[in-house]
C-alpha cells in the first residue's frame, strides 16, 4: 500500500495515546491514575445539553451555513466583546469542528509551501503537526523554565528569515500554565507589525487563569494594528466542558474568514447543526458555568504544586492557568531505579504505568525532552493518589 510523504511523517498524538492506553487498562480491572487528560473532568453543564435535545427534538438537524448560523456567530460577537474588548461582526467568526480544525483552517489560509511559523516552546504537540501538513515549516524557539517559559524578543529576531510568515501564541499556555502580560504581548505585538506577520492567538484556556479575576489579555485588544493582523482562536471545549461537541472558531479579517470559510467548505461544511444549537446556549450564559470548574481546577492546582516542590530530583514553574503542570525530571536520568539505570523521560513514564499505574504524558512530544507533563483535570482524590505513586517511585531512586 503506498502512503503519501505527507501522512508517513505525522506522529501520533502520544497524549491520546495515553488516554487510551489508560482507558484500556482500566477496563481490565487496572486502577491506573492518569494525568494525561487534555479535558475537563466535569459533565457539559445541563442547560446546554437541554438546547441541544431540543434542537433535535424541533427538526433542528439539516445544513447550516458553512461559517455557522448567524445566531451562534453573532453570541460569539458579543462574548468577545463582553469578556476581551474585542469587537467583531459575525462575518469575521468562522465556526469549526473544535478549536483543532480552526487551526487547520488558519494554517490552510496563509501559508504557502515553505513558510515559517515561529512557534514558542514548550508547544502543544500538534502545533508543528499542522503547519507541516499545511506544508509550513515550525521554526521553534526555546524557552527556559529560570525565564518563566516566556519568549524574549532576541528569540524572535534571531528566528526571522524572509520565508517568516506568522507567530503562534498560547496563553494561558499547554503544557506550562503559563499567562503572557500585558507588557510581554506587546513585545510580540510590536515584532509582528514591524515584520508584518501574522499573529495566531490560541486562547482555547482563557477562562482558566488562577491568580486574577481578570481574564488574560487578548493580543488582539492592543491596538488597531495587531487586531488586523491576528486570528484568534478559541471554543467551548475547556469553558464549557464540551470537548467532544467538536466547537471552536477563529475571530480575524473579514477576507481572511472568508477565505477560511471557502476551505471548510470544501472539506466539513458546517459543524453539527445540533452543537450549534448547545454552543448559543452556553454562550448565553456568559461566565456562570465556568466559575465552579476554574475554583476546582485552582485547587488541584494549588496542591498538585505543594506536593511536586515537595519531591526529589523534581522541580516545575507554579501554572497560572490552563490545567497542566509541567515538570523538569532532568535530575532523574542516570539514576538508578531498582539497580536499573534511568535512560530518559520515556523510560521514566513506561515504569510509571507499569509499575506504578499512574501514566504521565512525556516532554519529548511537547519539545523538551526531560520534562514530563501530569493533567490535573482529574478529581483530587484521584491526583492525591497519583501523587502518592509518584513519591514512591521516586523513594526508590537512588
Amino acid at each position: 500500500m503506498h502512503l503519501s510523504k505527507k501522512a508517513l511523517k505525522v506522529k501520533s498524538s502520544s497524549t491520546l495515546e495515553i488516554s487510551a492506553m489508560s482507558k484500556e487498562l482500566r477496563a481490565k480491572g487496572v486502577d491506573v491514575i492518569s494525568f494525561g487528560a487534555g479535558e475537563p473532568d466535569f459533565d457539559t453543564p445541563e442547560h446546554v445539553k437541554k438546547a441541544a435535545i431540543r434542537a433535535i427534538e424541533e427538526g433542528f438537524t439539516k445544513y447550516t451555513d458553512t461559517s455557522g448560523i448567524f445566531e451562534l456567530r453573532e453570541a460569539i460577537c458579543q462574548k468577545l466583546l463582553r469578556e476581551n474588548g474585542l469587537a467583531y461582526t459575525p462575518e469575521q467568526i468562522v465556526v469549526s469542528n473544535g478549536a483543532k480544525h480552526s487551526l487547520h483552517n488558519v494554517f490552510a489560509a496563509i501559508i504557502d509551501p515553505g513558510d515559517e511559523v515561529l512557534i514558542p516552546a514548550p508547544y502543544w504537540l500538534s502545533y508543528p503537526e499542522m503547519v507541516s501538513l499545511a506544508g509550513g515549516v515550525p521554526v521553534f524557539l526555546y524557552t527556559k523554565q529560570e525565564d518563566g517559559f516566556v519568549v524574549t524578543k532576541e528569540q524572535f529576531e534571531k528566528a526571522l528569515s524572509p520565508r517568516t510568515r506568522a507567530i503562534l501564541i498560547n496563553s494561558p499556555c499547554n503544557p506550562t500554565g503559563v499567562v503572557y502580560t500585558r507588557e510581554q504581548l506587546r513585545m510580540v505585538a510590536d515584532f509582528a507589525i514591524q515584520h508584518s506577520l501574522f499573529v495566531i492567538s490560541d486562547e482555547i484556556y482563557e477562562c482558566l487563569a488562577y491568580d486574577s479575576e481578570e481574564r488574560p489579555v487578548s493580543i488582539a485588544a492592543l491596538g488597531q494594528e495587531i487586531y488586523d493582523s491576528t486570528i484568534v482562536v478559541n471554543g467551548l471545549s475547556k469553558s464549557h466542558a464540551m470537548t467532544g461537541w467538536r466547537m471552536g472558531y477563529t475571530a480575524s479579517s473579514p477576507a481572511l474568514a472568508k477565505a477560511m470559510a471557502n476551505i471548510q467548505s470544501h472539506s466539513t461544511s458546517n459543524i453539527s447543526s445540533i452543537t450549534q444549537k448547545a454552543a448559543c446556549a452556553a454562550l448565553a450564559d456568559g461566565d456562570d458555568s465556568v466559575r465552579q470548574m476554574r475554583a476546582a481546577f485552582k485547587e488541584r492546582r494549588d496542591y498538585i504544586y505543594e506536593r511536586v516542590s515537595a519531591l526529589p530530583y523534581v522541580s516545575a514553574l507554579k501554572p497560572q492557568g490552563a490545567f497542566y503542570i509541567f515538570v523538569n525530571v532532568e535530575a532523574l536520568c542516570g539514576k538508578a531505579w531498582r539497580g536499573k539505570t534511568l535512560q530518559n523521560t520515556a523510560e521514566i513514564g513506561r515504569l510509571l504505568i507499569e509499575e506504578y499505574q499512574v501514566a504521565v504524558v512525556p516532554g519529548a512530544d511537547f519539545g523538551y525532552v526531560n520534562y514530563i507533563r501530569l493533567s490535573y483535570a482529574t478529581s483530587l482524590a484521584d491526583i492525591q493518589k497519583g501523587m502518592d505513586r509518584i513519591a514512591a517511585f521516586l523513594a526508590e531512586v537512588r
